[in-house]
């Protein structure tokens, strides 16, 4: 409940100001909004007033919002408004160019509420993450690493011979450059590990993520009534063995009690000085029912502070930076074999938000958002910004408006076309949730 309010709240936010930045640079033309809605309203509207010639409201369907501007094609399709003369307040009588300003108002919006967004939180928050240099016990490989030939334990130095900076933005950068080689340091000595290209079609599709930071199991916290609660184990306990298989790290832990779930075993523990042999039942999804210590109690992060002025340029560049993976991800769809089985709904993005109300996650995951809907919007589709914009630049270009049906079928294919990609990637939704 707390993702899906925090996921409306966003998106409200969003819709709200990309509209906005649709009626403003309308309202200075002197055009006429007929109406401004969050939500979409088929039949009925969940709330809604009229102030001068615009009626405000609410819809009750969720998939965007929208201005309906006088005399123009779009999603309303008032085919009979267009039928009549031109009115001198209608979109269709204003010069290209302020029309041109009106359709880019937008997505112009998304772009700046994007970088706005990232730079007050690098400005509250400061930017904080790990260098892979000091991850010191090295990696934990998953199955798709170990077959490229990763091995438990190395040390990224770079990809592609560019150095990564970031550990956990090691993955990304393999999948959006499509990477040829990873180097390594193992045993002390250099190494090249060519990616193989079925990866990236298991990266894409979240199946895969590489490598994760290998750290101790010591016990943070134990959930009571658990099997850990029961067993004795607490707090500060360093797992170092289950059932006789020697545990250094985490990931060893949850690998041995994955192998051994829906039974009784025993495993070791180092408490203070002292070796002791604990039991007890792993439960069918493979726990005991304890927390582990968090990585930044091993590892050094490095967290960067902005001060209000710094963080404005840095937060364009983050913004910058942001919506070329993006555009990058997007690019992969059409290079990489399976990429569309990807694509998710409302369920993905409900989930990309966390369970507890963290304002920092959610402004950055708003942030985010508001960039990606810049992207899509402006995509050259009918129905998109990017649709309008491409046919008042044809008339910007020729000196001649497109023909009126031509805007009209256009409009119909491309709302044929954005309703298809919603339903599909909602199914996948509906099927990855029940295939769990």
């Amino acid at each position: 409940m707390i993702q899906a309010i925090q996921f409306i709240l966003s998106l409200s936010i969003l819709i709200v100001l990309h509209e906005m930045g649709h009626f403003l640079p309308a309202k200075f033309f002197k055009t006429k909004i007929e109406k401004f809605y969050l939500f979409f309203d088929p039949w009925f509207s969940l709330f809604k007033f009229k102030r001068g010639e615009t009626e405000y409201g609410i819809g009750w369907l969720p998939l965007g919002g929208y201005v309906k501007i006088a005399g123009m094609i779009d999603e309303s399709m008032d085919k009979e408004q267009m039928k009549l003369a031109p009115q001198p307040w209608e979109f269709r009588s204003k010069p290209a160019w302020q029309r041109l300003i009106i359709m880019c108002g937008g997505v112009t919006v998304n772009l700046l509420l994007g970088a706005f967004i990232y730079a007050m939180v690098l400005f509250t928050c400061g930017e904080k993450y790990l260098p892979a240099k000091n991850i010191l016990y090295g990696v934990a490989c998953d199955s798709s690493a170990l077959e490229m030939g990763f091995k438990d334990g190395d040390k990224i130095v770079s990809v592609d011979n560019k150095q990564v900076d970031d550990f956990y933005s090691i993955t990304s950068e393999i999948v959006l450059n499509k990477a040829k080689t990873v180097q390594v340091i193992r045993d002390g000595n250099k190494m090249d590990i060519p990616v193989k290209e079925e990866y990236f079609s298991q990266a894409v599709k979240g199946k895969t993520v590489l490598f994760d930071e290998r750290f101790p199991c010591e016990v943070d916290s134990i959930m009571s009534g658990t099997a850990a609660a029961k067993s004795g184990l607490k707090k500060n306990d360093r797992i170092v063995s289950v059932v006789s298989t020697p545990t250094p790290y985490f990931q060893d832990v949850t690998k041995a009690l994955k192998i051994n779930s829906n039974k009784e075993i025993s495993f070791k523990i180092l408490r203070t000085k002292d070796t002791l042999t604990l039991n007890a039942f792993v439960s069918p999804d493979g726990k005991l029912g304890f927390m582990p210590r968090a990585p930044d109690q091993y590892f050094d992060f490095v967290t960067r502070s902005y001060g209000f002025f710094e963080s404005f340029p840095a937060g364009i560049k983050k913004a910058a930076e942001v919506t070329g993976k993006y555009a990058k991800s997007l690019g992969l769809l059409f290079t990489v074999k399976d990429a569309h089985k990807s694509l998710g709904g409302f369920i993905t993005l409900g989930k990309a938000y966390s369970p507890s109300w963290d304002w920092p996650h959610f402004w950055q995951f708003t942030g985010f958002l508001s960039l990606v809907l810049a992207i899509m919007n402006i995509l050259p589709i009918p129905a998109l910004d990017g649709g309008h914009v491409l046919f008042l630049l044809f008339e910007v270009i020729t000196g001649r408006k497109p023909n009126e049906k031509v805007m009209e079928y256009a409009q119909y294919a491309g709302m044929i076309l954005l309703f298809g990609i919603l339903i599909y990637a909602n199914s996948n939704d509906v099927v990855r949730l029940f295939s769990k």
